[in-house]
C-alpha cells in the first residue's frame, strides 16, 4: 500500500480548502446562509475521508486467505450519502416557492471537488471547480438574459424588504402601478429579506414603479435587473 509524504498530504487538503472556499465565497457574497467556512469545511472533510480511506489503514494486514478484505472505496462512497443531509438542511420551503437548491448542490459538488482532492486527481478538482464558477455567476447572467428574449416583456425586479415583511403588499404596489407579477422568489438574508420578481410592464414605467414602491415603509431599497 503507498504511503503519502507530509507534503502530499498537505498539498492535497489545502488545495480541497481553496477550491471549496473558492465556491463558497461566491455563496458567502450572494449572503447564502453555506457560505465560505461551510463550503471549506465540506472540501477539507471529504479530502481527509478520501486519504483515510485509501491511506489510512497501513499498519493492518488485509488479504482473502484471512478473510479480511481491504476496499479503499468503502468510507469515501459514504461521502455522497452523508453529504445529502448537510444539503437537505439548506433546502427551504416558503409557501410556494423552494430555496437553497443552488446551495444544496454547490455543498454536493464541493463535496465531490474535495473527494478528487484527497485522492489526487487534481485536474479533476480544478477543472470542476471553473465550471461551478462559471454556472454560479456568468452562466446566471446569460441565462436570465436569454429567457427573457424569450419572454419579451418581462423584466426582473430586486426588492429587499425588512425582515419577516410580506411580499404582499409589492404585488398590490406593482399592480397600482400597471404591472403584472408573473413569479416571485424569496430570499433571506442576515438582516433583511429579499424578494425578486418578474414583472410585465406593459403601460408602467420602470422609473414610476420604482418610486411607487420606494413609498412603501417596509421597502429598503428596489433595483432593477438585467
Amino acid at each position: 500500500m503507498p504511503d503519502l509524504s507530509l507534503g502530499e498530504v498537505l498539498l492535497r487538503v489545502v488545495l480541497a480548502g481553496v477550491l471549496g472556499g473558492a465556491i463558497g465565497a461566491e455563496r458567502e457574497i450572494r449572503e447564502r446562509e453555506a457560505g465560505l467556512r461551510t463550503h471549506m469545511l465540506v472540501a477539507v472533510g471529504a479530502a481527509l475521508f478520501t486519504l483515510v480511506s485509501a491511506y489510512g489503514w497501513g499498519d493492518f494486514h488485509f488479504s482473502q486467505k484471512s478473510g479480511v478484505t481491504y476496499d479503499p472505496s468503502r468510507i469515501a462512497a459514504q461521502i455522497v450519502t452523508g453529504i445529502g443531509f448537510l444539503g437537505a438542511g439548506a433546502i427551504i420551503r416558503q409557501g410556494l416557492s423552494v430555496r437553497g437548491l443552488t446551495t444544496a448542490a454547490s455543498l454536493w459538488v464541493v463535496a465531490a471537488i474535495g473527494l478528487a482532492a484527497g485522492a489526487g486527481y487534481y485536474s479533476g478538482a480544478i477543472i470542476t471547480t471553473v465550471v461551478v464558477l462559471v454556472s454560479l455567476w456568468p452562466l446566471r447572467i446569460v441565462a436570465h438574459r436569454m429567457f427573457t428574449r424569450i419572454r419579451p416583456g418581462e423584466q426582473r425586479l430586486e426588492v429587499e424588504l425588512r425582515p419577516n415583511q410580506s411580499p404582499a403588499i409589492l404585488i398590490e404596489a406593482l399592480e397600482r402601478a400597471g404591472g403584472a407579477v408573473q413569479a416571485f422568489e424569496l430570499e433571506e438574508a442576515r438582516d433583511r429579506r429579499r424578494v425578486l420578481l418578474d414583472i410585465r410592464l406593459p403601460s408602467a414605467q420602470p422609473q414610476a414603479v420604482t418610486a411607487e414602491l420606494m413609498l412603501l415603509e417596509p421597502v429598503l431599497g428596489v433595483r432593477w435587473t438585467d
